[in-house]
């Protein structure tokens, strides 16, 4: 038999009133109304963002993967529409050293078989030298495709730590769309969820109850040691590392230069 507390409605310090199933279902429906309609406007922006005008380029420019210099038009597999994400890369450091918050975006697009099947393309594109993306793709364990843009200007290449849209008509390039900061959090299924639960992502900017845990800087979660403490310190690598084989304790970051 489930246990119930001597006062069923008695409230608990710091945290929202406690009700009968009834009350939250009411309180559910009033906040559904809003979320019913930033579903509306996303739509509508959404539905703006496919008429913007778009920027034609040059679809030879060689970018380096795994065969070497190939054209950019390889990256769309032969399909119209191509997504990168544009990981940033710090020349020479160690695998810890490289980015935690473009790792939240490449670790939560590992898989694009609904892009695919959507007749959509994905890669990820970085300026790193090669033979360092190579290793590091390798350790991470990525499958999806991996490219080179060193020294690529324009549409192509450009500043990194961006999400962009192309599309292709025949050997014709198109660049379409492109969007950074919060907007990779569209791929970011994780902070979504967390956006769901009571204590939401952990962060000081959030709007919280009165009372509510404290909670850390932006992205605080994104790096951490080996024990699991939450740290960016140099002991740090990002959450995903400490999963893949032969990941280690470390003592240093490595970080040489930064590459946008």
């Amino acid at each position: 038999m489930t246990s119930m507390p001597d006062e069923p409605n008695a409230g608990l310090p710091g945290r929202p009133p406690v009700v009968d199933l009834a009350t939250w279902q009411a309180a559910r429906d009033e906040l559904l109304v809003r979320e019913k309609a930033h579903t509306r406007e996303g739509d509508a922006i959404a539905a703006a963002r496919r008429r913007l005008p778009m920027v034609e380029f040059d679809g030879t420019v060689e970018v380096v993967g795994p065969d070497g210099p190939v054209p950019f038009l390889d990256l769309f597999e032969g399909r119209d529409e191509l997504v990168v994400y544009k990981h940033m890369w710090y020349d020479g450091a160690p695998h810890q050293g490289q980015c935690e918050g473009c790792t939240t975006t490449a670790w939560h697009l590992k898989d694009a078989v609904y892009l695919n099947a959507r007749g959509v393309s994905f890669a990820v594109l970085t300026t790193g030298p090669w033979d360092e993306v190579a290793a590091y793709v390798e350790f991470m364990g990525y499958t999806q495709p991996w490219y080179s843009v060193r020294g690529v200007d324009g549409p192509a290449g450009g500043a990194m730590g961006y999400l962009t849209s192309y599309l292709r008509d025949g050997d014709r390039v198109f660049l379409t769309y492109s969007t950074t900061g919060r907007g990779n959090e569209r791929v970011n299924g994780s902070l979504g969820l967390l956006d769901m639960t009571p204590y939401g992502r952990g962060e000081t900017w959030e709007d919280n109850p009165e009372d509510w845990p404290k909670g850390g800087e932006a992205c605080w979660s994104w790096r951490s040691d080996a024990d699991g403490n939450a740290t960016w310190g140099p002991s740090s690598r990002p959450v995903p590392q400490w999963t893949r084989p032969g990941a280690t304790p470390v003592d240093t970051l490595g970080r040489q230069g930064h590459h946008h």
